[in-house]
């Protein structure tokens, strides 16, 4: 099967297409005709760093997959073959997303949603389920409390700005101001250019943040956050406060990291069924084109998600 594999860990360049031997479905795995591939920064990060767990000799990136079910393994029930499905198998390990084919775990997968393609379900798994695992179960967002997003256009937060709103709360983003008019339209309620404005001294009384920037963020966000409030740190632990500070403010602090899931797949096929919650398409590119979309993805200027198109609908 056609897939895409780093030589090496390193730049985009190293990205190249491989033909390597079609997977097969374990016990209570199913086999996934991948017809589009989401792109994360996970992945460019994995490809420039190095990645851990287990890959085998030919390592494939890639963990946002929609596509048709093509086998079943022993113990399957949820599926058949001919299912149109949505997932996030296996991470953090090799889940093989840039390739004609992937077998995972059936319970990494739920049915894609009918109202959409498989492009716009392969942009949701990972950056929904980081957004809904970050505000719903580590912070609890209810309806009526304050959220401020930072990096509200990205991959995650655009859809975290959705879902705030899907559970009744009050968003504030940040983002530059070209990207204001996008984020009021998927209903933030404010926006904050962080290039002009300090975010600090813009806003106050907010109940949870979600940062999916890191560094100096999570420091500059503790005076923002009323006493009993929630700081949810993205990127790497590295950009947590310092904790005696966190505590004096009386705020959780605390990093996560996205989980596969099932039960957090259905609530956001849910949304998506409801109307609620849509992915936002920046560039769609071939397989082939994996390295250019890395290119791309680095520079950190994209409205919503890059997906590579693995097989037509």
């Amino acid at each position: 099967m056609r897939a895409v594999s780093p030589r090496t860990w390193g730049a985009p360049e190293v990205l190249v297409p491989v033909e390597v031997d079609r997977p097969e479905p374990g016990l209570t795995e199913i086999l996934v005709r991948v017809h589009a591939a989401g792109v994360n920064p996970v992945d460019w990060k994995t490809r420039a760093e190095g990645a851990f767990g287990s890959w085998g000799d030919t390592p494939i990136l890639g963990y946002d997959v929609s596509g048709v079910v093509e086998e079943v393994g022993p113990g399957v029930t949820l599926f058949r073959p001919g299912d149109e499905v949505f997932g996030m198998p296996r991470f953090p390990e090799q889940a093989g997303g840039y390739a004609e084919f992937v077998a995972a775990p059936a319970r990494r997968f739920v049915h894609k949603p009918a109202g959409i393609g498989h492009v716009q379900a392969a942009a949701l798994p990972l950056a929904a389920l980081t957004a809904w695992q970050g505000l719903v179960e580590t912070a609890g967002l209810r309806a009526g409390q304050r959220v401020l997003i930072h990096a509200a256009a990205g991959g995650v937060g655009h859809l975290a700005v959705q879902i705030a709103k899907a559970r009744g709360a009050y968003v504030i983003g940040t983002a530059r101001q070209e990207k204001h008019a996008f984020l009021r339209g998927l209903g933030a309620d404010e926006v904050v250019d962080y290039a002009r404005v300090d975010f600090a001294e813009a806003v106050r009384d907010v109940d949870v943040v979600l940062d999916g920037v890191g560094g100096e963020y999570g420091d500059r966000s503790l005076p923002v956050l009323r006493r009993g409030g929630h700081l949810v740190t993205l990127p790497d632990p590295g950009g947590l406060p310092d904790p005696a500070r966190a505590a004096e403010l009386g705020v959780h602090a605390g990093w996560t990291v996205v989980e596969p899931d099932r039960l957090g797949l259905l609530e956001i096929a849910r949304l998506v069924d409801e109307g609620r919650l849509r992915a936002e398409i920046d560039t769609v590119l071939p397989l082939a084109d994996a390295a250019k979309a890395h290119a791309y993805g680095e520079q950190g200027r994209t409205q919503g998600k890059i997906v590579l198109r693995v097989t037509e609908d």
